[in-house]
């Protein structure tokens, strides 16, 4: 009986470990907003005139600071603070996110994929069909950020030194930061 469920046991956990590294293997990874631009060169030039396309540069002691002096903070290097790495990078704590400047900087600044999710496996579905239907696309991890702001307010919310309190530019209405963000230019092919 005890061999019986040594083997029962042992089959289990061999089987959780597989399914463990299965999933992990068809997990989303990101892949920068250069990949990005391939495909969509306009929505790219219009998001790197953008604050979001070069946030990480802020981080940098000597930028912004007039504006980390009014949010209370000092002047001084913040590259590598975990507390501002979430919201001036890309996928930052997340599987194959930014990690730091010197082994992910291609992930620095708020890209494409920080609010339309890791990108690997939807552009796969995109370069195979240029047809491809939005609904196929948003199960392999395509999130469209016009139809939920919670995401941006992890950023953008209470927990931000830069709040309307220190500066009203920094006041957060969704549906014009939405604008600001990229130019929603049509797709060439309906979806």
């Amino acid at each position: 009986m005890k061999k019986f469920l040594a083997v029962v046991l042992a089959l289990m956990f061999i089987a959780i470990f597989s399914i463990v590294i299965v999933a992990d293997v068809h997990a989303a990874g990101y892949i920068g907003a250069k990949k990005c631009r391939i495909c969509h060169l306009k929505q790219f030039k219009a998001w790197e005139k953008t604050g979001m396309s070069d946030s990480f540069e802020n981080l940098k002691a000597g930028v912004k600071v007039a504006e980390k002096k009014a949010a209370g903070l000092d002047d001084r290097d913040y590259t590598h603070d975990t507390a501002c790495l979430k919201c001036h990078t890309t996928g930052y704590g997340k599987p194959g996110g930014f990690t730091s400047i010197e082994e992910t900087p291609k992930l620095t600044g708020v890209q494409c994929e920080e609010c339309h999710g890791p990108g690997s496996e939807y552009v796969k579905i995109m370069k195979k069909n240029k047809k491809y239907k939005i609904a196929e696309v948003k199960v392999a991890g395509l999130i469209l950020p016009s139809e939920n702001e919670k995401d941006c307010m992890v950023c953008h919310g209470a927990d931000s030194p830069f709040t309307e309190k220190v500066d009203t530019k920094y006041k957060w209405v969704f549906k014009d930061r939405l604008e600001k963000t990229h130019k929603h230019f049509l797709l060439k092919h309906k979806h």
